[in-house]
């Protein structure tokens, strides 16, 4: 599966950035990239969210701001559906660029740069979330220009955590481009089961040792080293919201051996499935 190059809205004569709402009864898997910057604040739902390389939960207040063409999708958990309702903010480099050329704009310069990866906000205040409710923000005016401003400056102050590892590439030909995302909707698509380095090479006509290469370049990972992330992934969302069993869980997660899924666990998380657990 290719990234698909999406267009969401088209933006109005006179609109210099996009606000609007999100509401979907389940969130498919759509792997996809635009040009734009995006900032999308989750209002309602929970699930998992792919930016890159990076495999993560998101639910009810998550905030993050994504750069240009950097593939993304937001999913539901595939054992629950529920209304997902999010906000979406977009707005080009055209648009933003000229601006960041005054001094007062340098922290938002700095920290739109570090978007390139993906930006995860951690717990945004209140005043901040306000902001982005604002549905002034639809409009075309000097005053929903000001509170966009406003919401970019607050933003600044926040915490964040890089999302994409640096090692991730976004590749720029359009074979590439539909190999890579042909093997990661596959990965995701069965990674609860065996995956085969052999079918995936198959999937976009390479040999096994060409494939691994090939993977290990573009995402900076092994093969079985991205599966294995996703697979924990699965698993921590099993833990804080099931009674199974470490045992089940880590079958249930993929893995065919539970020792092989504790060190693997134990090496991702740095602690063990049952502190994990009594932790949350």
């Amino acid at each position: 599966m290719k990234a698909s190059l999406e267009i969401i809205h088209k933006r109005e004569d006179g609109e210099t950035f996009l606000w609007y709402q999100v509401k979907v009864s389940e969130a498919k898997f759509f792997w996809h990239y635009h040009p734009e910057y995006e900032l999308t604040y989750i209002m309602k739902g929970d699930g998992k969210r792919l930016v890159g390389d990076s495999y993560e939960s998101f639910r009810e207040g998550d905030l993050v701001l994504l750069g240009p063409l950097l593939p993304h999708t937001w999913i539901t958990e595939r054992s629950k559906i529920r209304n997902c309702t999010a906000i979406v903010i977009q707005f080009s480099a055209g648009f933003i660029e000229p601006l960041l050329h005054y001094p007062e704009m340098l922290p938002i310069k700095k920290m739109l740069s570090k978007s390139t990866s993906g930006l995860h906000f951690i717990k945004p205040p209140q005043e901040t979330v306000h902001l982005l409710k604002q549905k002034t923000l639809s409009h075309s005016s000097a005053e929903s220009l000001s509170l966009f401003i406003q919401l970019l400056h607050n933003l600044t102050s926040i915490k964040t955590q890089p999302l994409s590892s640096t090692l991730f590439k976004q590749l720029k030909g359009n074979e590439d481009q539909s190999r890579i995302n042909k093997v990661f909707h596959y990965i995701h698509k069965d990674f609860t089961t065996q995956l085969s380095i052999k079918k995936a090479a198959s999937l976009i006509h390479l040999s096994e040792s060409a494939f691994c290469k090939f993977f290990k370049k573009v995402s900076g990972k092994t093969f079985s080293d991205y599966v294995n992330e996703m697979r924990i992934a699965y698993a921590c969302s099993l833990l804080t919201e099931t009674d199974k069993t470490i045992g089940q869980i880590a079958y249930s997660s993929g893995f065919d051996s539970l020792t092989y899924f504790n060190r693997v666990f134990l090496r991702k998380k740095r602690m063990t499935p049952s502190a994990y657990r009594d932790r949350e």
